[in-house]
């Protein structure tokens, strides 16, 4: 397993980390499994999109803003209960095929560290397990 440490520098931010991840694969070593992206994070998630144009990462931040808006009258007292609820939504883990010792994404997808709450420095784990 690889950890990454990833700093986020807005508040909500999809944040590529395709290239970080493909490198620890190829560091683990193992040739065919399942490569486990995840963050021990409960207002920071990890999700599988396009990679291609930004515009889709604003829309999908711009959706999650509406159905869970920051500043909302949530009862979670800390202010950050809409960061909660998107990683939620979002998840904490992807999985994604490896196959000759490389991530199997289309042509079109990236892995993205989805921030929440941020700026913060957040941790993200890499595992893979061998086929």
């Amino acid at each position: 397993m690889r950890t990454l440490t990833v700093a986020s520098r807005r508040r909500a931010e999809m944040i590529d980390i395709t290239a970080a991840v493909a490198r620890a694969v190829r560091e683990i070593g193992v040739a065919d499994g399942a490569c486990c992206v995840s963050v021990p994070h409960t207002t920071a998630g990890v999700t599988v999109n396009e990679n291609a144009d930004p515009s889709v990462r604003e829309d999908i931040l711009a959706c999650l803003g509406r159905l869970a808006p920051a500043g909302a009258a949530w009862a979670h007292a800390e202010g950050n209960a809409d960061s909660h609820i998107k990683a939620s939504l979002v998840g904490s883990s992807a999985s994604v095929p490896v196959a000759g010792g490389a991530l199997v994404l289309g042509a079109w997808q990236g892995i993205f560290l989805c921030e929440f709450d941020g700026p913060r420095s957040r941790m993200v784990h890499v595992a893979v397990l061998p086929a």
